[in-house]
């Protein structure tokens, strides 16, 4: 039997731990320093599945992650960073770890070999959801229990993975693997390989928003303005794109409750918040279609 590549041993780290502390962080930094490039190799898997997602989202559709141990841990912080930041429904982009909550704290062991563990916590998807599997070495049975189900229910699905091989790669609709080599500790794959994953499930909420309108240009005018950090910012965004003062953009948000949108529409349209609230529901909450600015459609 073949040796997985993410058990593999690095031939450019065998003395590490002979290394003085400086020489063991250059050790690392170089290694991590090749990620970005592998991930690049993967583009135009990325983008199909991006393209897929936003899709789906439009249709109604959600955006399930399945994981273990790192990449489940991951993927749930992904889907949790995705209501704050877009202000969707928590229930749009959802992260489960095997072994349950507990598990993102504490190791589960066994969990990740367990094949009907995985098909209960897929038993929630539907036809018009995405699920995205994701495992650096792409072979723990809980995945496939999830692959099985949403194959059952039509689902379309993604692996995201380091290893060609693994069987996710095998099962999966589309296939994303970033071949990140040997980690730095033989094994690791909380290194390299959870690095380049967090990198790709970035892409895959943040572009898929892009998509469905969620950002204007690159501001991000769907947050939720729920510290003064984000309240600043909100008055940032509106003040830019609509060409007024901080305390005319303050004035309007206050207004609206802090619906950045809503400020945005109300001030450049000469009209109240009602009337601006109007307009986005008819353009779908997209504010380049209420602004009548390009738009690329999805």
């Amino acid at each position: 039997m073949s040796e997985i590549i993410t058990e593999s041993r690095n031939q450019n780290t065998i003395d590490i731990d002979l290394l003085p502390t400086l020489e063991i962080v250059k050790k690392i930094n170089e290694e991590d320093k090749q990620v970005a490039f592998a991930v690049e190799e993967a583009q135009n898997e990325i983008a199909k599945a991006v393209d897929l997602i936003s899709k789906q989202f439009l249709r109604g559709g959600r955006l399930f992650y399945y994981g273990a141990g790192t990449s489940g841990r991951l993927g749930v912080l992904d889907a949790s960073e995705c209501p704050p930041t877009f202000s969707v429904n928590p229930e749009m982009v959802q992260g489960f770890i095997a072994g349950g909550d507990a598990a993102l704290r504490t190791a589960v062991e066994g969990a990740e070999d367990d094949f009907n563990l995985g098909c209960m916590d897929a038993e929630i998807l539907d036809k018009e959801d995405v699920v995205v599997v994701i495992s650096a070495s792409g072979n723990p049975k809980y995945l496939l229990g999830v692959l099985s189900v949403a194959e059952e229910k039509g689902v379309k699905s993604i692996a995201v993975t380091c290893n060609p091989k693994g069987k996710i790669a095998q099962e999966a609709g589309l296939v994303i693997c970033v071949e990140v080599g040997p980690e730095v500790i033989a094994g690791s794959s909380r290194m390299k390989a959870g690095t380049a994953q967090k990198m790709i499930l970035n892409i895959l909420t943040t572009a898929s928003m892009i998509k469905i309108g969620k950002t204007y240009e690159n501001f991000m005018i769907d947050l939720k303005a729920t510290n003064e950090k984000l309240k600043d910012r909100a008055i940032r965004i509106v003040a830019n794109i609509a060409d007024v003062s901080y305390s005319k953009a303050l004035e309007s948000l206050l207004d609206t409750n802090w619906e950045i949108k809503t400020s945005i529409v109300s001030i450049l349209k000469s009209i109240d918040k009602e009337e601006a609230r109007l307009e986005l529901k008819r353009a779908c909450g997209v504010l380049r279609k209420v602004l009548n600015k390009k738009i690329e459609v999805v």
